[in-house]
């Protein structure tokens, strides 16, 4: 079977079954195979878990040689909400084969994802009609917390991880995201990593594996 997305794809070694898998979703101009590195440790603590990481559905604008999942050239939010719209459709095509290929429900499924990719996760993840497993988002924001207010209709547990020296996406974002979680009755957990710009540090990747670990496994 193959992808609507191109992927890479980590599998768990020969004879281990399938009882889990993490989507990463890469940050504006990357690609799968950037996003990738995060399996290098964290596979050999998921020893049944498949790794699932989709080049953006477009061509970045600003780097062709990497991928999007929105437009960036316009600093319109409208025209990126709606651009966003039209990744969560392509995903959630994505997400209903990853399902089907792996015999996966919503509650064995993580949804990951660095900057841009994080953006996608929150939304993917809340507007499901079925919880997810988690939502691991590193150096991201809510895109727009009206329409997610509107669009939300699940309280899948959320972990946020930011470096406080990020200059791309402000760490602001981070407390904005918390308190629209708390409001929304979402149970978030939240870390801001010291001496971190736009990034994910071995701190941050540390964490998220603890996370996943008490959650799938």
């Amino acid at each position: 079977m193959t992808f609507c997305l191109n992927t890479k794809i980590i599998e768990p070694e020969k004879g281990s079954e399938i009882h889990s898998a993490i989507i990463l979703l890469h940050g504006y101009g990357g690609d799968g195979n950037d996003i990738s590195i995060l399996t290098l440790n964290w596979k050999r603590y998921l020893p049944n878990t498949v790794f699932l990481c989709p080049d953006g559905h477009e061509k970045c604008s600003i780097n062709p040689a990497g991928f999007q999942w929105f437009d960036l050239t316009r600093d319109d939010p409208l025209y990126i909400l709606e651009e966003s719209k039209k990744a969560e459709i392509k995903l959630n095509q994505f997400i209903q084969e990853v399902k089907k290929k792996y015999k996966l429900e919503n509650n064995k499924i993580c949804l990951s994802g660095f900057s841009q990719g994080c953006m996608m996760s929150i939304n993917l993840g809340l507007t499901s009609n079925e919880n997810f497993n988690s939502i691991i988002g590193f150096s991201g924001k809510i895109i727009n917390l009206q329409d997610l207010q509107l669009r939300k209709k699940n309280s899948t547990n959320v972990l946020l991880i930011h470096g406080e020296n990020d200059e791309i996406v402000s760490p602001s974002h981070l407390l904005e995201a918390k308190d629209f979680f708390i409001r929304n009755s979402i149970n978030v957990a939240v870390h801001l990593i010291k001496n971190c710009g736009h990034s994910i540090p071995v701190e941050a990747s540390s964490i998220a594996l603890n996370f996943i670990q008490k959650k799938i496994l």
